[in-house]
């Protein structure tokens, strides 16, 4: 039975670094206090590069990594929340800088899930044989949304790419998936950026906000139940026990929620992997910026089991399950 198998890995963050002593300029916080909550020490704020430039770079270095000519990618998607514009989308502005000419393209937005549910999508028509090979990047500028003055929330954001390139596999790839939302609970987490207004509407724009808000203590609550959720949801469908799983690979938004789960489940909290204090919380980023940090420290090597799992606004959740490959480029 074809699979789809992911055979290269990207990511890209920007060059300017800020850390808990630098936020502490420009809010009412410290390093300590930042480190024990949330277990971030810093991250990349871009200055001048958009989404588009950031997933761009994670895209080059997932084909450079790959040896793959950009023309033989059949499907490019980015998962995004903070797009470059609402038209073109960023899969088509990333199309054209990589000269990805045989691509069709286009954005999804499930936030922080954005990535799983991407590579799921993509999934899909490789496994029916509509595609051979799909570039898949979770790309996000949150700092352009991110309230700097709300403490509780601006600590927490970071901006960044990771990519990968799926293909057809047969003996490896992925093995099972899980997705869920719960519309009901949006309002914990949320964004409003485009109001409704034309000539027949009675909006104030003035009370327009575009900053992201959040219910922290409903989002720890939803987070800790998804993951759980999801990880026995993915093996249930697999052949698979949590010990024939090396590495859970978690979206990087608190140390405590890993923590906590990996308690809730009797898990060795080395199973998890983290590197939130490095890039902080890059939303749909996140697994794929780990996925590479990994590939590229070869911690992930032929054969190994690994899940991996989002969470976010909207609220929505999902995993994966896949059996890496001997095929992977590093």
């Amino acid at each position: 039975m074809t699979k789809a198998e992911i055979v290269s890995t990207g990511m890209y963050v920007p060059n300017n670094i800020v850390t808990n002593d630098n936020i502490s300029k420009i809010v009412d916080t410290n390093d300590e206090w930042i480190k024990s909550r949330t277990g971030i020490s810093e991250r990349r704020i871009s200055i001048n590069e958009n989404t588009s430039d950031l997933a761009t770079k994670a895209a080059l270095k997932a084909l450079k990594t790959g040896n793959i000519n950009p023309k033989d990618i059949d499907l490019i998607i980015v998962a995004t929340c903070t797009p470059d514009s609402f038209i073109p989308s960023t899969a088509c502005i990333v199309q054209k800088n990589i000269k990805a000419t045989n691509a069709f393209c286009f954005d999804i937005d499930a936030a922080c899930s954005g990535f799983i549910y991407g590579v799921n999508i993509a999934r899909q028509f490789i496994e029916n044989k509509s595609i051979k090979k799909a570039l898949i990047i979770g790309s996000e500028t949150l700092s352009k949304i991110v309230d700097w003055k709300d403490r509780n929330t601006c600590i927490l954001f970071g901006d960044g790419a990771g990519a990968v390139i799926l293909k057809e596999g047969e003996s490896s790839g992925i093995i099972s998936s899980y997705m869920e939302s719960c519309g009901d609970k949006g309002d914990f987490l949320r964004c409003d950026t485009v109001p409704l207004y034309n000539p027949y509407s009675k909006c104030n724009t003035k009370e327009h906000i575009n900053k992201v808000s959040m219910e922290g203590r409903e989002i720890f609550k939803f987070a800790v139940k998804a993951i759980i959720k999801t990880i026995k949801k993915v093996l249930q469908c697999s052949n698979y026990n949590i010990d024939d799983i090396k590495y859970i690979v978690p979206h990087q938004a608190n140390y405590r929620i890993i923590d906590y789960v990996s308690k809730k489940l009797n898990i060795d909290k080395n199973k998890f992997y983290v590197n939130l204090d490095k890039y902080g919380n890059t939303s749909s980023a996140s697994i794929p910026i780990a996925l590479d940090d990994m590939n590229s420290k070869n911690l992930i090597n032929n054969n190994d089991k690994i899940i991996l799992v989002g969470f976010g606004g909207g609220l929505t959740s999902g995993g994966l399950l896949i059996k890496w490959g001997s095929n992977i480029l590093k």
